[in-house]
């Protein structure tokens, strides 16, 4: 009777996930609101997966006023975003160093109030009339790029990035298109562009 051959060994070295977080805050929107009507404060954490891959979540709260082509409208509240960026360049002394891609799914729960909207009159005269505060919601994409550096050998980072974003779905008082979504930004376009300058903590 022929003996068995021993099975090669094919196990492979699991993934284990090795806990590190990333902390930071958007000095600059938040610096920004005590000169301009947004107030916009917002944060993110990022951990490294695997590889090359990081995933990110971020949460805030903005309160803005909308002014603007007889618009007069006032919006307030909190909003979320998770995804998951890719390490594109990265420094071969340190991993956290570098520049980045990846995207983001956005939502935003905030109430809104409008004291004027213009509409047109009898004979092309034109008026406003006003709704009162109500609750609504949005939803987005936004795409995320930026880059990385370590504050000399601290534990501190600069994180800059660009979020280009697209406005899937919003809810509608109405039948009025919101002129603003906390963590969107204007959204009477469906396409924005937003930016954050973050002072960041690698734990």
């Amino acid at each position: 009777m022929a003996q068995e051959k021993p099975e090669a060994d094919t196990a492979k070295v699991k993934w284990k996930y090795e806990p590190n977080f990333t902390v930071g805050f958007d000095v600059l929107n938040g610096s920004l609101g005590f000169f301009t009507d947004r107030k916009l404060f917002q944060g993110f954490i990022s951990s490294k997966i695997k590889g090359n891959i990081h995933a990110i979540a971020e949460a805030g709260f903005e309160k803005n006023i909308y002014n603007k082509n007889g618009y007069d409208a006032t919006v307030s509240g909190p909003f979320a975003k998770i995804g998951a960026f890719y390490m594109l360049v990265k420094d071969p002394e340190n991993e956290f160093n570098g520049f980045y891609g990846g995207a983001k799914v956005g939502g935003s729960f905030y109430r809104q109030e409008y004291f004027a909207i213009p509409v047109r009159g009898f004979g092309g005269s034109s008026t406003t009339v006003a709704l009162p505060s109500s609750s609504q919601s949005s939803f987005w994409l936004e795409g995320n790029l930026g880059g990385r550096v370590q504050l000399f050998t601290s534990n501190f980072y600069i994180d800059v990035n660009i979020q280009p974003s697209y406005l899937v779905y919003t809810t509608k008082q109405e039948e009025v298109v919101p002129m603003i979504v906390p963590g969107f930004g204007n959204s009477s376009a469906k396409f924005n562009m937003g930016f954050s300058w973050n002072l960041a903590y690698k734990f």
